[in-house]
């Protein structure tokens, strides 16, 4: 395991100089599923969004215990945008590395490399993958995988891994989430950004991610992409060959009925996914099987999101919940994975 991306934490979360939440992504899930390693928020001066958490300055943050300013904002365009670098800056001088997601690398500004270099700090990003990532051999392993899937990105993939997984360790499980994000890496403080990887590694990335454990412990692995998905199919196969999982989970938007982003490509069925997500799982692990549906009903009320559920159960047989709704339905597709 020593090729994943390690993390100094806890973390200080920059919001840089956004004004709607909505492109705080990755500080919600850092906020929503790590909230231990979150001390506190900073933002330019004049910035109106919040996570509702404590402010501080760099130096406050250190001293309360922060090792790490992360960039828990994203850019349109994924850059690291110009009024942000006086606050990095100050984040370097008070004693924090940087972690970014950003498309553009910390390191290409001369100014942080600079700073970094002459106080002995990291610049840190997480989109840039291992340099000695294996070529996956599909050799059979220890130990017990489940990997989420998906019939479209951004529907839940992260969130649901992140649920069963702490699902399990409420069992009384020996259980790690396995993080293949940005967002994931950060909370889980380890992991492998497996878009970032060259196609021809992406299965042995995932074998590394996921290796030979006790038999009885279980690696729930962050899924990506969707093998439905005519620009990211490529990295979600290898993920799931090289992650050979047990057990699947399907994770599905309710009311969702084309791929996001491209006209022309309606989302495969419910029933489809499941086959040939099995399908091609079975390839490195003829055992694979599928324990149910996560649904992700955002939006709507309790009682819709119930109905949702329960019709979608019936309609193809198989446990069905929103992990972000605990009840009945969440405990019978942790039983069905676990079965």
């Amino acid at each position: 395991m020593s090729a994943l991306i390690d993390l100094p934490r806890p973390y200080l979360l920059f919001l840089g100089d956004a004004d709607d939440a909505t492109f705080l992504k990755t500080g919600l899930g850092l906020r929503d599923w790590a909230p231990a390693l979150c001390v506190a928020e900073y933002k330019c001066d004049g910035a109106l969004a919040s996570l509702g958490m404590p402010v501080m300055r760099p130096g406050e943050a250190h001293a309360a215990g922060a090792r790490a300013l992360v960039l828990a904002m994203a850019s349109i365009g994924g850059g690291i945008r110009e009024a942000w670098i006086p606050c990095l800056l100050e984040a370097l001088e008070a004693g924090l590395d940087i972690v970014s997601g950003a498309h553009d690398r910390l390191s290409a500004d001369p100014r942080l490399q600079i700073a970094a270099e002459r106080l002995g700090r990291r610049l840190i990003d997480i989109r840039t993958p291992p340099a000695d990532l294996p070529i996956g051999n599909g050799r059979p392993r220890t130990g017990k995988r489940l990997l989420t899937v998906g019939t479209d990105c951004a529907l839940g993939k992260k969130y649901t891994a992140l649920s069963l997984a702490a699902a399990f360790r409420a069992r009384g499980l020996d259980a790690d989430f396995r993080a293949t994000g940005q967002t994931g890496i950060m909370i889980a403080g380890s992991g492998i950004p497996i878009d970032a990887v060259v196609s021809d590694f992406v299965a042995g990335a995932a074998e590394l991610l996921s290796p030979a454990a006790d038999p009885d412990h279980w690696d729930v692995i962050e899924g990506q992409g969707s093998v439905f998905h005519p620009s990211y199919a490529g990295v979600s196969l290898g993920l799931l060959h090289g992650s050979q999982p047990d057990i699947l989970v399907l994770c599905h938007a309710h009311g969702r009925e084309n791929i996001v982003g491209l006209s022309g490509y309606p989302l495969p069925s419910i029933g489809e996914a499941v086959s040939m997500s099995v399908r091609l799982a079975r390839l490195t692990n003829p055992a694979a099987r599928c324990a149910g549906v996560s649904l992700n009903t955002a939006g709507l009320s309790a009682e819709a999101a119930a109905d949702a559920i329960a019709r979608c159960a019936d309609q193809w047989n198989l446990p069905v919940a929103d992990p972000m709704r605990p009840g009945r339905a969440f405990d019978e597709l942790v039983n069905a994975c676990l079965a």
